[in-house]
């Protein structure tokens, strides 16, 4: 499932059409995939009320639109699904996927828990407000700083993952205790062996991997066994975490049968019945209509039965449970939006009627890798519509790509736009709220793009569009160098040939 970086078949013409038949209509909006409130009015998208040529003139483009409705909706989907009283469970919102000081006042507001993978992360999740007591700290290569932090700021869990880790983390713990504090609460993640059915840079939980304790070599026992007789540490439970983008329970229900069995093992080791066991997240979403990801339910269902069962054989009592979700509460209810600066018909061949070529449009638009890698990294797809008017034009084959100077700058491989689009027009690529603005960079010295959060006719800025000055104040040689004027980093006005309405 790996991607060559530059795309399949790199350097050879690779004849269409991936993109299958085109659409009976272009310009529709699939719920499975858009935002719960994108809707087209007089032929233009509207995301949380608002016209998306009015959020591109306000705020420029590209540009992250963010459903808060859906977002906030989705995690409260969790919240329910896992909301029972006879086994009771957390929901923890895997910030990875997006984070900033709004979306963890959200987080914390209905209720969630939150998980950082960084101290970085800890310290937007902190600065913002957010409960200590409800936030974990994950990585697998934890700093003496980071480690403080957690311990110094009181965080709900610190997720070990190496022995070297537990060695660094017990003095902090010891002068925690020695103050008068409580131990240090932990969980022992194991590395369960599970291969789940997702592309390999994603997929954490089989052996060859740097993440956890293996189950398999009696590390992840020895580890708790270590955590147990350390007065300073106080280990909660487990934590298992198969990887990301999964659609269906098999792989979650083998690794809570395998985790389970370590409850046992630890309890067998030392009498201790531990009382959390954290089965990660990597729950799917749809990126393309044919997509077909479990629900919250589903999953909530499925998971305390395993466990129930599994432990019913042992003779544990069920522990609490808890699941981290990211990329299936921030991904589905955001969109990306771009303006079309360049299109480009590429001939490929015959398409085997005589005399008619076969002709892909390079769409290029005013992003690309550096506000969404995932395409080039994981050969993702996407899907993307005309979003500033339909058009009644016939299909082309089409692939959108980015402004980035990489041949594998490819947004959405293979799909079918409207003949008639033209430079000025507005693109918009759907899911794009997890780890597109998060793994965002300055590739070519490509900025930032903001992120406008939308609900009833309301749009606020989250997060504001990065400029040159910013880039500028980090460069030893630019720091007192004003930028360009005209500025390159502000919002362009009409494209000559705009199309936007």
């Amino acid at each position: 499932m790996r991607a060559h970086p530059a795309g399949p078949l790199h350097g050879t013409l690779t004849p269409p059409p991936a993109a299958g038949a085109p659409p009976t209509d272009l310009g529709t909006l699939d719920p499975h995939v858009w935002p719960r409130s994108a809707t087209r009015v007089g032929g233009e998208m509207h995301l949380g009320g608002r016209p998306v040529t009015e959020l591109a003139r306000t705020h420029g483009t590209p540009l992250f639109v963010l459903d808060e409705g859906d977002f906030r909706g989705r995690a409260a989907d969790f919240a329910t699904a896992f909301a029972d009283p006879q086994l009771p469970a957390d929901v923890h919102y895997a910030s990875k996927a997006f984070l900033c000081g709004q979306v963890a006042r959200w987080i914390a507001d209905d209720g969630l828990f939150l998980d950082a993978c960084s101290g970085n992360e800890l310290a937007v999740a902190l600065a913002a407000g957010f409960p200590a007591e409800r936030i974990a700290l994950h990585g697998n290569n934890k700093s003496l700083v980071e480690l403080q932090l957690a311990v110094d700021a009181g965080i709900g869990h610190v997720v070990l993952d190496s022995f070297d880790e537990i060695e660094r983390l017990v003095p902090m713990a010891e002068a925690r205790v020695a103050g008068g504090g409580t131990p240090v609460p932990v969980l022992i993640r194991a590395t369960v062996g599970i291969e789940a059915h997702t592309h390999e840079f994603i997929a954490t939980a089989h052996e060859d991997q740097k993440f956890g304790f293996s189950l398999a070599t009696g590390d992840a026992l020895t580890a708790a066994v270590r955590v147990i007789r350390e007065p300073a540490l106080h280990l909660a439970g487990l934590h298992s975490h198969i990887g990301s983008q999964i659609f269906d329970t098999a792989g979650f229900e083998a690794a809570a049968h395998r985790v389970v069995g370590l409850l046992g093992q630890v309890h067998q080791a030392t009498g201790e019945v531990l009382g959390e066991l954290n089965l990660g997240g990597g729950f799917g979403i749809a990126y393309l209509p044919e997509d077909d990801p479990v629900t919250p339910g589903d999953v909530a269902a499925r998971l305390r039965t395993v466990v129930a069962a599994e432990c019913a054989q042992l003779g544990l009592p069920v522990p609490r449970l808890a699941v981290e979700p990211g990329r299936a509460i921030a991904g589905p209810g955001t969109v990306t939006l771009y303006e079309i600066g360049t299109i480009k018909p590429v001939r490929l061949g015959s398409s085997g009627a005589p005399g008619t070529p076969l002709v892909r449009n390079y769409v290029s638009v005013d992003g690309g890798m550096s506000d969404n890698i995932r395409t080039a990294l994981y050969d993702a797809a996407y899907t993307c519509v005309l979003a500033n008017r339909t058009s009644d034009a016939p299909p082309a084959l089409c692939r959108v790509v980015g402004k980035h100077c990489e041949s594998g700058d490819v947004l959405v491989r293979d799909l079918w736009l409207p003949s008639d689009v033209q430079p000025g027009d507005l693109l918009a690529v759907a899911a794009t709220g997890a780890y597109c603005w998060s793994m965002a960079s300055n590739y070519n010295y490509l900025l930032k793009p903001p992120v406008v959060a939308v609900r009833d006719g309301a749009a606020t800025e989250i997060v504001r569009r990065q400029t040159l000055s910013d880039v500028f104040a980090l460069d030893a040689v630019l720091a007192d160098v004003p930028a360009p004027s005209p500025a390159i980093d502000q919002p362009a006005p009409e494209h000559p040939a705009g199309a936007r309405s």
